[in-house]
């Protein structure tokens, strides 16, 4: 089994990070330090990242937190900033973060330990929707909200259609909130688009992923998923329990 795969199945983080792991020289594998994401790796071997061995038979589990405002969105920071694990001290198993929310942006944050089911919720293929809500400077009319549902042209990319509404508006301080439906999860697609249409991001929040509400968690809080929210989740993404 490639390495960077083995991570993934253990929980480490998606297909994707576990990739960046290894390349930043974390993870050994006998001892030695591992240097590419494709190395092969026996289930019989001794693994492991930042000193910590990898794999066994830890339970998987699955958490929904309401992520506030000044947490990472990683399971370690260089800068000893604090993260998103620093709000689940309680939980003894290595869970990592379904993708990433900004520091400043708040809202649902899935963590786990289940790397196959991470990686899958977080690759584009399958089009898990996520909703935000975001106050922009300005006021949009309906033509812009239209184009930028369409798709944008940002950098050298387009976004890919998307559903836009205004849900409210400050007349007095010339602010709008929209409501953003998205299949794909490029990194600050939410604030590129809107800065890209001419109506930047002041605040911004997640509140729902695959389904996911965190309208009844309090910022701050997280709970553990229940089992038929869990099979949904695999449903979405074509697994099986």
């Amino acid at each position: 089994m490639r390495l960077a795969k083995y991570l993934a199945d253990a929980g480490i983080a998606s297909r994707r990070r576990a990739e960046d792991i290894i390349r930043q020289k974390r993870v050994k594998v006998n001892g030695l330090t591992a240097e590419l994401p494709q190395a092969e790796v026996e289930e019989s071997d001794h693994v492991t990242v930042d000193g910590k061995k990898v794999g066994g038979s830890e339970k998987k589990v699955y958490f929904l937190l309401n992520k506030p405002p000044g947490y990472i969105s990683t399971a370690v920071d260089t800068h000893d900033r604090p993260t998103v694990i620093d709000l689940l001290k309680k939980v003894k198993e290595r869970v990592y973060p379904v993708g990433r929310l900004d520091a400043d942006t708040s809202g649902a944050l899935i963590l786990t330990n289940d790397g196959k089911l991470a990686y899958r919720l977080t690759h584009p293929r399958y089009g898990i929707k996520k909703t935000y809500r975001a106050w922009v400077k300005g006021i949009p009319g309906k033509k812009i909200l239209d184009k930028m549902a369409k798709g944008l042209l940002i950098e050298n990319w387009k976004t890919a259609p998307a559903e836009i509404k205004l849900i409210d508006r400050d007349k007095k301080r010339n602010l709008a909130m929209l409501q953003i439906v998205l299949t794909e999860g490029r990194k600050r697609q939410v604030k590129k688009m809107c800065s890209a249409a001419g109506y930047p991001v002041i605040q911004l929040q997640r509140i729902n992923f695959a389904g996911l509400t965190v309208d009844e968690l309090a910022v701050g809080s997280y709970r553990v998923l229940k089992a038929d929210e869990k099979r949904r989740l695999y449903d979405m993404v074509g697994l099986k329990q």
